[in-house]
């Protein structure tokens, strides 16, 4: 057995786990694309993959030489007990994983570029497994869902939500100003017992604890509220964050932060954010070019003028008042439902 000369192993092995990093990575694209449609999770997917791609020198291409290597085609019993895309979609994230550590392990000396590049894919891709892994559930219904209702403290304010979700609406946001801690989870707890006697999602405005304590399906945060990385640490894995953005800036740093849905807005003036200056038709468009997760037009918005929103080609809207100060509930949210779907 002749024994290869040290320098030569590595540019092999180099070569072996860029190309076993890369395939990994393609088979989790692949299933983010067609079994979750998670664009944002493709778009990070496919980010790694370019990088890794940048990286593979000529030199190591030619010094391949698969003839020569007895581990070539070796398989294990374990691949033969992946029955399902998630178990397959593991093992492949497991295996990128594993060759971007070899990747850093041995490029340090010839190639650190090349290990930098491994080390920071490496943790990236450990954040993007968590979702690729997670439940899906929430969010196969999120983009189901075009209608975003936000409450306000109306009087009978049960009774108004109970009518809106008996129209069909399917996402509702609790926002509770000026109530103590002790109402606010009195009024969120009975608001997600309602919600989850109609199927709908049940989303916390700003407070994460909250949420936690009612089991909520997710929290809203502000610019100014927990950043996403902690809410996500408590929240875990399955359950939906979205995030106010007013303007592009803001949009693309909450995609890179992982957020399921965007609120995008104030498109008009609205008495529910006094003082905010309205973004306008504008910034929509930009949202509507950019947004890779579902996102929701919100600021004034009502039956009267949400032509030239959908004419954007906004995929949803958020309102309050149109619901929450109807004279009949039920019928202004059927009204809207029946012009966001038809």
């Amino acid at each position: 057995m002749t024994i290869p000369n040290a320098e030569a192993a590595v540019l092999r092995l180099l070569d072996a786990n860029l190309d076993r990093a890369r395939e990994g990575l393609r088979v989790a694209e692949d299933w983010a694309r067609f079994g979750l449609d998670r664009r944002d999770l493709v778009v990070g997917l496919k980010d790694l993959r370019q990088q890794l791609g940048q990286c593979h020198r000529d030199a190591y291409r030619q010094a391949r030489h698969s003839a020569s290597d007895g581990a070539t085609g070796l398989a294990h019993p374990a691949q033969q007990g992946r029955v399902n895309p998630r178990q397959v979609v593991a093992a492949n994230c497991a295996r990128a994983q594993e060759a971007l550590r070899v990747l850093e392990e041995f490029g340090r000396q010839p190639d650190p570029e090349l290990a930098a590049v491994a080390e920071r894919c490496r943790y990236r891709l450990y954040d993007l497994e968590t979702q690729l892994l997670a439940n899906q559930d929430r969010r196969q219904q999120l983009a189901q869902t075009r209608l975003y209702l936000i409450s306000s403290p109306v009087p009978n304010l049960l009774a108004v939500l109970e009518q809106a979700l008996g129209a069909g609406v399917r996402l509702v946001q609790h926002r509770a100003k000026g109530l103590d801690d002790l109402e606010r989870y009195r009024e969120a707890l009975a608001l997600r017992e309602l919600c989850a006697a109609h199927g709908a999602l049940f989303i916390v405005n700003d407070r994460v604890d909250l949420a936690l304590a009612v089991e909520a399906d997710g929290v809203h945060l502000g610019q100014g509220d927990l950043p996403v990385a902690q809410a996500r640490r408590l929240l875990g894995p399955d359950r939906l964050i979205g995030r106010s953005t007013q303007g592009i800036a803001q949009l693309r740093q909450a995609q890179l932060e992982g957020c399921d849905y965007l609120g995008v807005g104030p498109i008009y003036a609205t008495p529910t954010k006094p003082g905010r200056e309205p973004v306008g038709l504008a910034y929509l468009e930009q949202a509507v070019a950019e947004a890779q997760v579902p996102f929701y037009a919100i600021g004034g918005l009502e039956l009267s003028n949400l032509g030239p929103v959908l004419a954007a080609g906004s995929f949803g809207v958020a309102v309050v008042r149109a619901v929450m100060e109807a004279a009949d509930p039920g019928a202004a949210s059927r009204a809207l439902l029946e012009t966001l779907h038809g």
